[in-house]
C-alpha cells in the first residue's frame, strides 16, 4: 500500500461495502483518517466496517441510496455533525450496471444506472462541497471507468454515465481550484471484485489476452491511486483522468 499519512483528515467513501469501494475505505483508515462509509446494505456495511475498526481504523457506517438527492443532503447533515463539520476527502465510488445491448436496454435500466453513476456523484459532491469550500482544502476523486473512455459493448448506460461522471470532474476542477479543493477521476480497468466475478472463465481468458500487465486488478491497485489524489503532495494536480488498467488501453 502506498504510505500516505492522513492523520486528523476526515474522509467520505460512497459505495464501500464490498470490493473497489471497501479497498479504497480500508487503505484511507489505514493511512490514519477517520472514514465515513456509505452503502445500501446495512448488514455488509456494518461488517466492512467492523473489519477497518477491528484492523485499527477509524469509520463509521451510514445507510444511504446515492441516487436519492433527499437522502443524501440529511446522511451528509449527518456525517458532517459526527465529523465535527469537517469533511476532507470525498471518493464517490457508488456504482452499479445493468449491461445489456443498446436496442434492448429499457428506460428502467437505463435510468437505474444514470441515477446512481451519475446523478448520484452529483447529489454528494453538492451536499459536500460546501463543507470543503468553507475549510479551503479538499481533495474530490471519482471513480469512473475505461468503459467511460472507450465504450464498451453491452454498457451502453454504464459507458455513458462514467463518461458523465470525467466531464463532471473535469468542470468541477476548474470551478473548486482556487478554494484549494482538488478534482480528480480514476478510471479502472478489469478489476477483481464481485461485479467481475460473474464473469464466465472463457469471458475472463479473453480480457487477460488484452492486458499487457497479464492479469486482472485489484481494488488495492485503485486504493493506491487514491491514496495519492488524497494526499497534501498532490495539491497541484486536478482535473486528471488516471487509467488503472494494466496496460489495456493508451
Amino acid at each position: 500500500m502506498l504510505q500516505v499519512d492522513l492523520t486528523g483528515k476526515n474522509a467520505v467513501v460512497t459505495g464501500a461495502t464490498r470490493g473497489i469501494g471497501f479497498g479504497i475505505a480500508k487503505a484511507l483508515a489505514k493511512s490514519g483518517a477517520s472514514v465515513a462509509c456509505i452503502g445500501t446494505n446495512e448488514e455488509k456495511l456494518n461488517a466492512s466496517v467492523a473489519e477497518i475498526v477491528a484492523d485499527g481504523g477509524s469509520a463509521k457506517a451510514y445507510i444511504c441510496n446515492v441516487a436519492d438527492s433527499e437522502a443524501v443532503a440529511k446522511t451528509a447533515e449527518t456525517i458532517i455533525a459526527d465529523f465535527n463539520k469537517k469533511v476532507d476527502i470525498l471518493v464517490n465510488n457508488a456504482g452499479i450496471t445493468r449491461d445489456m445491448l443498446m436496442r434492448r436496454i429499457t428506460d428502467e435500466q437505463w435510468n437505474d444506472v444514470i441515477s446512481v453513476n451519475l446523478n448520484g456523484t452529483f447529489y454528494v459532491t453538492r451536499a459536500f462541497v460546501e463543507q470543503m469550500r468553507r475549510g479551503k482544502w479538499g481533495r474530490i476523486i471519482n471513480i469512473s471507468s475505461i468503459s467511460g473512455l472507450i465504450g464498451n459493448k453491452g454498457q451502453a448506460n454504464y459507458s455513458a454515465s462514467k463518461a458523465g461522471v470525467i466531464g463532471f470532474t473535469r468542470t468541477i476542477s476548474k470551478e473548486l481550484a482556487n478554494r484549494n479543493i482538488t478534482a480528480n477521476a480514476i478510471c479502472p480497468g478489469f478489476i477483481d471484485t464481485d461485479m467481475t466475478a460473474v464473469l464466465d472463465e472463457a469471458y475472463k481468458q479473453v480480457i487477460l489476452s488484452n492486458i499487457p500487465a497479464g492479469r486482472m486488478g485489484t481494488p488495492e491497485d485503485i486504493a493506491n491511486a487514491v491514496l495519492f489524489f488524497a494526499s497534501p503532495d498532490s495539491s497541484f494536480v486536478t482535473g486528471q483522468i488516471l487509467t488503472v488498467d494494466g496496460g489495456m488501453i493508451f
